[in-house]
């Protein structure tokens, strides 16, 4: 781990001063994914901001829905009556993701910045344009199991880690940033990139803004909804493939729905042609095979991971057949329903 200052601002602008102050800077908060790659020397960071002592640790009403400040730990979401009640969702992703210790120390901001766990990205021995853009992709070619198969680029094939942000991409959350120019709102959809020529670049999020905080619409999902994880073990494990899904049902027939993918992409995999398929169908197994199909059309494997094509088709018509049954998927019972 390399040497590097540290500042412990109590604003918000102080925050934004010293990450745009020049110096290869990063903030830290719970530092459950930033610390690790500071021992990996993965990140380098000659200056390290402190943001614990921002006022960003509230889940307050905002405009009908609820604002998760950027501070506010991972299990106090997934707890937080307002949420379970309104977003069950959103709880039940995060009770799918990690550790009960990781969730106490991880935040709301954090978790959206999280990095990826491609195996080469964490060695550095290895060619990584994530890591160190124009040195190659190993994972293209060698060990890719794990990868991305929507989306990719011939510079990169990681996939984005989080269970939380696939829930909030189903939910089509904001998320309200701030730099040296004011306030931005940022629409959850367009907040994380695909890899492109630019791998390096995770997020829209400029290098001198901060995450204030993740607003969720005024909206109820409540009754049908669904977060099936499925990976190569039943706790503390990313996911192979995840189904965050809502719907709205009018009798036996499909109002709308939306849907987002996990562990197969760079970023929350949604597909807007297959949502709108589902509209007006009557909510059966036929009906969600044919909207996996739209889905699954768009994918290209990589030499070790054509499975994850059928397994995500498979996911998506049992995700979808929880959401409209209202039996959504247990987090401490991981049998699938």
């Amino acid at each position: 781990m390399n040497r590097f200052d540290y500042v412990r601002p109590t604003t918000v602008d102080e925050a934004v001063r010293a990450i745009a102050s020049g110096a290869n800077a990063r903030f830290i908060a719970g530092g459950t994914n930033l610390v690790d790659l500071m021992k990996y020397n993965v990140e380098r960071p000659e200056r390290l901001v402190d943001i614990t002592r921002l006022p960003l640790d509230r889940i307050e009403e905002r405009d009908g829905g609820l604002s998760l400040g950027a501070l506010v730990t991972n299990s106090t979401v997934a707890y937080d009556d307002r949420v379970k009640a309104r977003y069950p969702l959103l709880s039940s992703a995060i009770l799918a993701g990690a550790s009960g210790q990781l969730r106490n120390a991880a935040t709301t901001g954090g978790n959206l910045l999280q990095r990826t766990r491609c195996y080469y990205f964490y060695d550095d021995a290895t060619p990584c344009n994530k890591r160190e853009p124009g040195t190659g992709c190993a994972a293209i070619g060698g060990v890719n199991r794990i990868h991305a198969i929507f989306g990719t680029s011939s510079s990169c094939i990681a996939t984005h880690p989080s269970d939380m942000c696939v829930a909030l991409a189903a939910l089509e959350a904001t998320v309200r940033v701030a730099g040296p120019g004011g306030e931005r709102t940022i629409p959850f959809a367009d907040f994380h990139r695909l890899p492109g020529d630019t791998p390096e670049r995770d997020t829209t999020l400029g290098a001198d803004e901060i995450v204030l905080a993740v607003d969720l619409p005024d909206a109820d999902f409540g009754a049908h909804h669904t977060y099936l994880k499925l990976r190569d073990r039943l706790s503390y494990a990313f996911a192979l493939v995840s189904v965050a899904a809502v719907m709205r049902l009018d009798g036996d027939t499909i109002a709308s729905a939306r849907f987002a993918l996990g562990g197969v992409a760079h970023k929350p995999w949604r597909d807007a042609q297959a949502e709108a398929f589902l509209a007006g169908k009557p909510a059966t197994q036929e009906t969600f095979a044919a909207a996996a199909n739209i889905v699954v059309a768009e994918a290209r494997p990589q030499s070790e991971n054509g499975f994850k094509i059928e397994l995500a088709r498979r996911a998506i018509i049992r995700g979808l057949t929880q959401a409209a049954a209202g039996t959504p998927q247990s987090q401490s019972d991981k049998r699938i329903a």
